[in-house]
């Protein structure tokens, strides 16, 4: 079976830095047309200077890949910059709570003190992307225990646009249902083809853990069945989040997905019995709440077997030396 769609894009993507990017940036290209990427480097991109140069330096990577940017919402952030940031090419602005996960360690610890920034987005009509969880509650709630604090962000910017990234449980899905249409959510290949049985039922794998942590077979079944329902406030973002063998040894939070997503996409998808659906959850649904204009080149997904490389220089993919079933054709 073979299957043509526009090509992807891919809504939440970790790029890093150096020879990191220069490895993942082709990868991602090789699958998508446009990626929003993550603004969490070293140091954030919190600045337009910074903003241009990491656009091109993904050029650079990877001409075939257009980068859409976001800024990291810090403390001591001037709210009058976001609109030079908006110009400057920032699709979004990105909130992590202090703690939350890689490079958040000068997140906000108190959301009302990212506000005045929330007003800057609403008011230039820019995106709030959010990664939903509170460090403070036991790592299998967290995801579920911030949502009170997405509501409070709904009830006091009655016009901002917001994304919820990666979603990992039922709770987060149907608060997503319940909020007003312009709250959407990512959700993740991995969180859709995986479950913590897979990360911790047998020898502990290591590529799978990330955060938020993957929850329990219900939770997957509820991710599941609201990517194949055709409801288009839920779209793709990989979160794909590389980092080096021994960063990941050593217990670094994170799946390189890049060079699987779309493959493990297409069993899921079609293991429901909605391959039909893939493409608006991955090419159009995404782009239509980010006003964007759909990408018209094809892609085509062949059923056929390919083995995933062991590892990219140091880098270890999901899945790496298995079998998937599905292959990316692109011309």
């Amino acid at each position: 079976m073979e299957l043509t769609i526009r090509i992807p894009d891919d809504l939440h993507l970790h790029l890093r830095q150096d020879r990191t990017l220069e490895i993942c940036a082709p990868l991602s290209a090789a699958g998508f047309a446009r990626a929003l990427v993550m603004p969490n480097t070293l140091p954030p991109l919190t600045s337009p200077e910074a903003l241009r140069r990491y656009r091109e330096e993904i050029e650079s990577a990877a001409p075939n890949l257009s980068p859409l940017l976001t800024f990291k919402i810090v403390p001591g952030l001037d709210p009058e910059q976001v609109g030079l940031l908006k110009r400057a090419g920032a699709a979004a602005g990105k909130y992590y709570p202090a703690g939350a996960t890689t490079n958040a360690e000068d997140g906000f610890s108190d959301i009302k003190g990212a506000f005045p920034l929330f007003h800057a987005l609403q008011a230039e009509e820019m995106v709030l992307s959010i990664h939903g969880e509170d460090p403070d509650a036991p790592v299998f709630q967290r995801e579920e225990a911030f949502l009170l604090q997405v509501q409070t962000i709904i009830d006091n910017f009655p016009r901002l646009r917001i994304v919820l990234e990666h979603l990992s449980c039922r709770a987060s899905v149907e608060a997503v249902r319940s909020w007003p249409e312009r709250v959407a959510a990512t959700i993740t290949a991995h969180h859709l083809a995986f479950s913590v049985e897979d990360l911790l039922g047998g020898r502990l794998n290591q590529n799978l853990f990330c955060k938020p942590v993957l929850k329990g077979r219900e939770d997957q079944k509820a991710l599941i069945e609201a990517v194949v329902s055709g409801e288009s406030r839920f779209f793709f973002g990989s979160d794909s989040a590389p980092h080096s063998r021994k960063a990941k040894n050593e217990g670094a939070a994170g799946s390189f997905t890049s060079p699987v997503a779309l493959s493990l996409l297409a069993a899921v998808f079609s293991q429901a019995g909605k391959i039909d659906r893939l493409e608006d959850f991955t090419s159009r649904f995404g782009a239509e709440f980010y006003r964007l204009p759909l990408n018209r080149e094809k892609l085509s997904l062949r059923r056929e077997s390919w083995t995933v490389p062991a590892s990219y220089e140091d880098i270890v993919p999901l899945c790496a030396g298995e079998e998937l079933e599905w292959r990316v054709l692109r011309a």
